[in-house]
């Protein structure tokens, strides 16, 4: 018996896998429309009531991938943050910027799930698909403020951002665990994020593709002219 239960578990996990699979293939080829159980059971040979015994619905199944995917980003920024010199907030952010940009490249129809095309219908469960990932992202984006703020903090002197230009959710995540970013530190998080974020979707988007044919010397270059702007100068 417990063999024959160590096999259907196996091959459920399997399934499941395969399931998550096709789904981000369909995505790829026809865009978020394409994403429905029904679609997913043609590809892979099963009848509509048989898919739905591993996802009930087409959005628990979007929301698990979002999940998985969104902690996945999560766990590949903070493993580079983790493992850049502490010393050395050029190394670190860089660090950061360069993960992020490699889990996209790496994970097209991922990043696009998360950050680009919303999928039509779509109901997130209270608190959102994947609140813990979204957090440690958001926080992961005010740690690059942070620690830039010694080197940068006097060029935003004359800043009048204040407290009340932010969402109130956005600084419940980002409030205690940088206690001493003021409001001009938050604000540069958030343009720090447009930086990286928009040359990364221009990417993604294929945007880019008959603008540049190096499209790793233009990042590598806006990483470098990021940081001086923070009045850090890049290592080595």
């Amino acid at each position: 018996m417990g063999s024959a239960g160590g096999r259907r578990e196996r091959l459920r996990a399997e399934t499941t896998t395969e399931i998550k699979q096709v789904a981000l293939r369909l995505m790829a080829a026809g865009g978020p429309d394409a994403i429905t159980l029904r679609a997913i059971a043609r590809e892979m040979g099963m009848t509509a009531n048989a898919i739905y015994g591993y996802f009930a619905t087409r959005d628990d199944l979007v929301t698990t991938l979002i999940n998985e995917l969104y902690t996945a980003l999560a766990d590949a920024v903070d493993a580079a943050w983790a493992e850049a010199p502490a010393a050395h907030p050029a190394d670190r952010i860089q660090a950061w910027a360069r993960a992020f940009r490699g889990w996209a490249l790496a994970n097209p129809e991922g990043f696009r799930l998360i950050y680009g095309d919303p999928v039509p219908g779509y109901q997130a469960p209270e608190g959102g698909a994947a609140p813990d990932a979204a957090h440690r992202v958001c926080t992961g984006i005010a740690a690059l403020a942070d620690a830039a703020w010694p080197h940068t903090g006097r060029l935003h002197a004359r800043s009048d951002f204040q407290w009340s230009d932010f969402d109130a959710g956005l600084l419940g995540k980002v409030r205690p665990a940088f206690p001493e970013l003021p409001p001009a530190g938050v604000a540069l998080a958030l343009r720090i994020w447009g930086h990286l974020h928009g040359l990364v979707s221009l990417e993604i988007y294929g945007h880019l593709r008959t603008q540049t044919v190096n499209p790793d010397k233009l990042f590598h270059e806006e990483l470098t002219q990021l940081v001086r702007s923070l009045g850090i100068e890049p290592e080595g």
